[in-house]
C-alpha cells in the first residue's frame, strides 16, 4: 500500500531539490513551443469530484470507494482533515495510472482536532458543516494567503445554525468551532455572492442535520452555478434527492448518504491550459477520458476555444483541440475558474476580449483580476480591470517575470503565454501541485521535451 503524505502547508510533490529549482526567481523558463503541437494526454482526476466525494464518503452509512481520484495537495488536505476527525482513509492499488485509489469507512466523528485548509477553498468551505457534526472543539487555519479568503458566510450560517464558533470577529481564518456529536438544522438564509462554495458545503453535510435544511441564498449574484449543480449531482448519486422549488433555495431532506463506489472522471479545468496551448501554439493536443456528460465547469471549453478560433471534436470520448495559431477574441460571462486561462489566450488575440461576471474571483487563491491585470500589463498587454471582469485588447507582449501569486492558475496561465512569448520566467510553477502536482512532466510531454521528470508513485 502506498500512502502519500504531506507535510502541512509547505507541502512539496517535487522534493526540495526540485522545489528550490522552481522557485527561485527566473528558474522555470516557461518553455516556448518548438512549432505546431501534436500532443495526446490523459490528465487526473477532478479536484473538485475528489474532494465532494470525500465528504460525502465519510458522511456515508457504509464504505466507498474512489476510484481515480486526484491526489494533490489539496485533496491530500482534505484527506487528512478527515481523518483527524476519524474516518479510515486507506490507499489501496489505483486504477487510473496517477496514484492510489481510496477506501473510505465512515466511523464516529470526534472533535479534539486542528484542520490545515492549506490553500484550499473546498477544506474551508466544507470542513467547518462536518466538523460541527462531531464532538468536540476543531480549529481551522491554513495558509497566509488562506487568510484574505472570505469566511464570514461559512461562519454566520453555522451560527444560525446553532453552532458555537469563535473568530474574533474576523470573519475568516483562523476560526474554530465547538460540536457537540449533531446539528439541529432546519431554514438558513445567506449570502454566497462571494463563492458558490459556501452553499455546496451546507448541502454536503445537511443530509445528516437532524431536521435537513433548506438554504436560501440572498445575494444579488450566486457565481459557479454548475459547482453547486455539481453538488447536487454527487448528493443524487448516494440517494439524497435536493429539490430547488425556486432559484437560489435548496431542500435537503434528513436522510442516509449512501456508500458508493465512483470513478473520478478527469479534471476538466486542469486540461484549459493544455487545450488552450493548441490555439496558441498551433496544431492540435487531444485530452483522453473526456465524458460525454459531465457536470464539470470544465466542459465548457467545447464551446468557448471554438469561439476563440479553435477547430473542437470530441470522438470516442477523446476532446481534440486544433489550431492555427490565429485567435479572435470573444465576449464571455462567468468564466469562472476558466478565466486566468481564457485571459492568457485573449492576451494573444488580435481583437478585443471582455470577461464579465467573474468578479468572485476577487476572493480566489489570489484577487485574480488584480493579478492577470499586473502580469500580462508587465508583459507590454492592455488589460483594464472592471467591476465584475476583465477587458483585454490586442498587444505585443515581451519576456519578463510572471508571478503565480501562490495559485496554480496563475502558474498555468503563465506558462500558457510563455509558449508565444520567449523569456516568460514563472516565479512558482511547483504551486501547480495544488490541483496537479504532474504539471510540469505534463507540459513538457506536450511540448516533446526532455525536462526532469515527477514521479508521482513518489510522492
Amino acid at each position: 500500500m502506498q500512502v502519500f503524505n504531506y507535510s502541512g502547508p509547505e507541502f512539496n510533490p517535487y522534493g526540495e531539490d526540485e522545489r528550490q529549482r522552481l522557485t527561485e526567481p527566473g528558474a522555470w523558463a516557461a518553455p516556448v513551443a518548438p512549432g505546431p503541437l501534436k500532443a495526446t494526454l490523459r490528465l487526473p482526476g477532478s479536484k473538485s469530484l475528489t474532494n465532494r466525494e470525500l465528504v460525502l464518503s465519510a458522511l456515508a452509512s457504509g464504505p466507498s470507494l474512489l476510484r481515480a481520484p486526484l491526489i494533490s495537495r489539496d485533496t491530500l488536505l482534505m484527506i487528512e482533515a478527515l481523518r483527524s476527525l476519524g474516518t479510515i482513509i486507506e490507499e489501496v492499488e489505483g486504477t487510473g495510472g496517477f496514484g492510489p485509489d481510496l477506501r473510505i469507512t465512515p466511523a464516529e466523528l470526534e472533535g479534539g482536532s486542528s484542520i490545515d485548509c492549506g490553500l484550499a477553498g473546498t477544506v474551508m468551505r466544507f470542513m467547518p458543516p462536518v466538523a460541527a457534526l462531531a464532538l468536540g472543539p476543531v480549529s481551522f487555519d491554513g495558509d497566509v494567503h488562506a487568510r484574505k479568503r472570505p469566511m464570514r458566510t461559512t461562519i454566520d450560517s453555522l451560527r444560525a445554525l446553532g453552532v458555537d464558533v469563535s473568530d474574533d470577529g474576523r470573519g475568516t481564518l483562523p476560526f474554530s468551532l465547538y460540536g457537540t456529536g449533531s446539528v439541529a438544522g432546519g431554514e438558513v438564509s445567506i449570502d454566497a455572492s462571494a463563492s458558490s462554495q459556501f452553499v455546496s458545503g451546507l448541502l454536503l453535510a445537511a443530509p445528516r442535520f437532524e431536521n435537513g435544511l433548506v438554504l436560501r441564498h440572498t445575494g444579488e449574484t450566486l457565481p459557479s452555478l454548475a459547482h453547486i449543480g455539481m453538488t447536487i449531482a454527487t448528493l443524487a448519486a448516494r440517494g439524497v434527492v435536493v429539490d430547488s422549488p425556486e432559484p437560489g433555495v435548496w431542500v435537503v431532506p434528513h436522510t442516509d448518504i449512501a456508500g458508493i463506489e465512483v470513478d473520478v472522471e478527469p479534471d476538466l479545468s486542469n486540461a484549459a491550459p493544455f487545450l488552450g496551448a493548441a490555439l496558441v501554439a498551433g496544431g492540435s493536443v487531444t485530452i483522453e477520458g473526456w465524458p460525454s456528460e459531465t457536470t464539470q465547469v470544465g466542459a465548457e471549453l467545447q464551446t468557448i476555444l471554438r469561439d476563440l478560433g479553435g477547430e473542437v471534436t470530441l470522438d470516442g470520448g477523446a476532446l481534440t483541440v486544433s489550431g492555427t495559431g490565429s485567435i479572435r477574441g470573444i465576449t464571455l460571462d462567468n468564466a469562472s475558474e476558466l478565466a486566468p486561462t481564457i485571459a492568457a489566450i485573449a492576451a494573444l488575440a488580435d481583437s478585443e476580449t471582455v470577461l464579465t461576471g467573474i468578479a468572485h474571483l476577487r476572493g480566489h487563491e489570489t484577487d485574480r483580476l488584480a493579478a492577470l491585470v499586473t502580469e500580462i500589463n508587465g508583459l507590454g498587454g492592455r488589460v483594464t480591470e472592471t467591476e465584475d471582469g476583465l477587458i483585454i485588447q490586442p498587444a505585443a507582449l515581451h519576456g519578463g517575470p510572471w508571478r503565480a501569486y501562490a495559485d496554480h492558475r496563475m502558474a498555468t496561465a503563465g506558462a500558457l503565454i510563455g509558449l508565444a512569448v520567449p523569456g516568460i520566467e514563472v516565479d512558482d510553477i511547483a504551486t501547480t501541485a495544488k490541483t496537479l502536482p504532474q504539471f510540469v512532466e505534463l507540459w513538457s510531454d506536450m511540448l516533446g521535451l526532455v525536462e526532469k521528470r515527477v514521479d508521482p508513485a513518489a510522492l
